[in-house]
């Protein structure tokens, strides 16, 4: 099988690379070289009058990305990270000093999940591989039933993790034992880049290929409620591509995703009834805080949207095309974003602003920043771990 390239053209959009792609649940991308810059030309950066810093606390090092994307997370004492050759770090959240590394013993295709005494990755094989975070030593490892590309989630003694062919499997995590599996029929093309998976006491919330959003029960992964954030359209089934994709966002009473060719909106999360939608394109998904939710559409035009109304008080364009990672609310005040060169650029939620920016190691910023206190940690494709401190 041939290896996808990582992002789906426009809708309408020429065919800027080999496309990449087969039947019955395997990914389609093209318009962009693996993870390398972009094929169409990224807006040039601009100088702006800085109104914070990012300023840099410590840095480490894990293994590469390779062609997979890597995300960090902490369990609030230290920082977890992850390469594709195997490699998984615990980093003191404070200084960054290794506080232990382990060698998997396998190629990883996803991570890391935190949470319950365990870091969890997952393997090109379907593996999902669990270790305590107080050593690194072992704690199980499961079998599922394809490629984990995204990040486990583990609470409340359980770990939901979704595969690449449309699956979705709740685990006990004391023990990797199965609960449920949950699992649906994929449309014919499908993109690479999947929704992530988020829960709450009651429901495991997943947003899958086709533009359905849904939330399953916890006790046995029945369908509680489903809709439709996109719906496919189009003459061709690249047209028809319509994948709700990238991370869920939710507080106590919303739940907010976005799709690619579809929608972005927020919907009850007792009822799955709209609040509001808009229309929209997306690969990255969406992160909120207090007021707005924030999205970057598929020209990396960062936008955020009324929480409430889902108005659009404001646009920033000026980092159009530069491959920007999911966006992360931070210190109340800002949304950073990631792109292609390493850079970290924080801007302000009140007006769209540029706020500050900071360079990494110039490979892409891919993952999902981690979001901290009064920064964050960003992790790149070379495979650097880079915490920022906001000033």
């Amino acid at each position: 099988m041939a290896k996808p390239l990582s992002r789906a053209m426009p809708r309408g959009g020429a065919l800027l690379a080999v496309l990449a792609f087969s039947l019955s649940g395997c990914s389609w991308f093209s318009g962009w070289f693996g993870s390398g810059a972009p094929v169409i030309k990224p807006a040039e950066l601009v100088d702006f009058k800085s109104s914070a810093a990012l300023v840099r606390a410590w840095d480490a090092r894990v293994g590469a990305a390779g062609s997979n994307v890597f995300s960090p997370a902490t369990d609030g004492q230290a920082v977890y990270a992850a390469g594709s050759d195997g490699r998984v770090a615990k980093l003191d959240l404070p200084s960054g000093r290794e506080v232990w590394r382990i060698d998997a013993g396998k190629a990883i295709s996803a991570g890391v999940g935190v949470g319950d005494g365990l870091v969890l990755v997952g393997t090109p094989k379907g593996e999902l591989l669990a270790f305590k975070t107080a050593d690194g030593s072992p704690a199980w490892t499961a079998k599922l039933s394809g490629e984990l590309l995204v990040p486990p989630e583990v609470a409340n003694g359980v770990v939901a993790a979704r595969s690449n062919d449309g699956r979705i499997a709740l685990l006990e995590a004391a023990t990797g034992k199965p609960r449920w599996t949950y699992s649906r029929a994929l449309p014919t093309l499908t993109l690479r880049e999947q929704s992530h998976v988020a829960m709450d006491a009651n429901a495991i919330y997943a947003g899958h290929a086709g533009g359905k959003l849904s939330a399953l029960a916890m006790n046995n992964g029945a369908p509680q409620w489903e809709v439709n954030v996109a719906l496919p359209r189009g003459a061709t089934e690249l047209e028809r591509i319509a994948d709700v994709a990238g991370t869920l966002s939710l507080d106590d009473r919303l739940i907010c995703a976005a799709a690619f060719q579809g929608r972005v909106g927020c919907f009850d999360r007792a009822s799955g009834n709209a609040v509001w939608t808009r229309e929209f394109s997306g690969l990255g998904g969406v992160d909120m805080d207090q007021r707005l939710v924030y999205a970057a559409d598929e020209h990396d035009i960062v936008s955020a949207f009324d929480k409430a109304r889902g108005t659009n008080p404001w646009k920033q364009d000026k980092l159009r095309d530069r491959k920007l990672s999911s966006p992360v609310a931070v210190a109340d005040r800002y949304v950073a974003v990631g792109d292609y060169q390493g850079h970290v650029h924080l801007i302000n939620a009140e007006d769209g602003a540029f706020a500050a920016r900071a360079a990494t190691d110039g490979s892409a910023i891919r993952g999902v920043m981690l979001r901290l206190k009064s920064g964050l940690v960003a992790q790149t494709a070379d495979g650097g771990v880079y915490a920022l401190k906001i000033q």
